[in-house]
């Protein structure tokens, strides 16, 4: 796995838990602003190749 592949994969990841703290405490500008970033990295992601495993759209 390249550099890119690894942190993209990475920053998703860390984006998805974010997304759910987020959702977690009632926080829905935050939860927006991190969907908006998850939608960011997986345009990227499959702009890219790279495949990324189940993700946290709900």
């Amino acid at each position: 796995m390249d550099a890119f592949t690894a942190g993209i994969l990475q920053r998703i990841e860390k984006t998805e838990e974010d997304l759910d703290q987020a959702r977690a405490a009632g926080d829905d500008f935050l939860a927006e602003v991190e969907q908006a970033e998850l939608e960011d990295l997986q345009r990227l992601a499959s702009e890219h190749g790279v495949r990324y495993g189940a993700v946290s759209n709900a």
